[in-house]
């Protein structure tokens, strides 16, 4: 374990924790992210979303699906981020579920520091802000866009926060689980997080760490999903049925 991971609680001790990692041509990473998981002092059930890669993780996670703990849902074709999660969500049975993108821009052991507050009762969502934590490699238009998706959620939903579209969000189960999605992409993050507004809930930010990868290196989000989540968060706001 590294320095950034910390004993919690005993209550943690009764509690699983569902890390649903959607997952598409990540064949490099993907068993990386799954040796930091499963270090990690946490009852973990991991829900692995292969969303139609075709990069050799099909056969990969042939090794992993009789893994205790371990389950392996897999898309026939790609349908995107959004359709995997809510697939990973449908058989999600933890306590807390969690979302781990199937690379390393993240830090794994900080999932710990993110589920806590959720543990203590103190919230029932919990989102990792990277821009309460630590940035490495996030380009000018990247922050920029980031900015003002946060200053959109605060904006239209009351509530300030700091990192909208970051991958670390986690929920109590019965909370997460109650929440209409229909995101098939990377609209996942701001529908959940303007639905999760709209009940009442109150989302805490914790501090994590963000390592940025270029297009070159696998990164898949681009500058046209900014305009879909401004689209999505005016939606869910002012449709009855957004």
């Amino acid at each position: 374990m590294n320095g950034h991971t910390r004993q919690l609680p005993a209550l943690a001790a009764n509690c699983t924790i569902s890390v649903i990692i959607p997952i598409y041509n990540e064949i490099e990473l993907l068993p990386i992210v799954l040796e930091h998981l499963r270090v990690l002092p946490l009852n973990l059930e991991l829900i692995l979303v292969d969303d139609g890669s075709n990069d050799g993780t099909e056969q990969f996670l042939e090794t992993q699906k009789h893994l205790p703990n371990c389950q392996v849902v897999r898309h026939s074709q790609n349908r995107g981020k959004g359709s995997a999660i809510v697939s990973g969500l449908k058989v999600a049975t933890g306590d807390i579920i969690i979302i781990q993108d199937a690379d390393m821009e993240y830090t794994p052991s900080d999932i710990v520091s993110v589920i806590e507050p959720i543990i203590d009762g103190k919230t029932n969502v919990c989102f990792g802000s990277r821009f309460l934590g630590k940035i490495d490699g996030m380009r000018l238009p990247n922050r920029i866009a980031n900015y003002f998706l946060a200053f959109f959620v605060s904006a239209l939903f009351g509530q300030r926060i700091t990192d909208e579209a970051t991958a670390y969000k986690a929920f109590r189960r019965e909370i997460i689980k109650e929440i209409p999605l229909t995101c098939k992409g990377f609209e996942f993050c701001p529908e959940v997080t303007a639905k999760v507004l709209l009940t009442g809930e109150k989302i805490l930010e914790i501090p994590v760490n963000y390592s940025a990868r270029t297009f070159e290196e696998g990164k898949k989000i681009g500058y046209r999903d900014f305009f879909v989540a401004i689209k999505t968060m005016l939606k869910c706001r002012f449709l009855k049925n957004g």
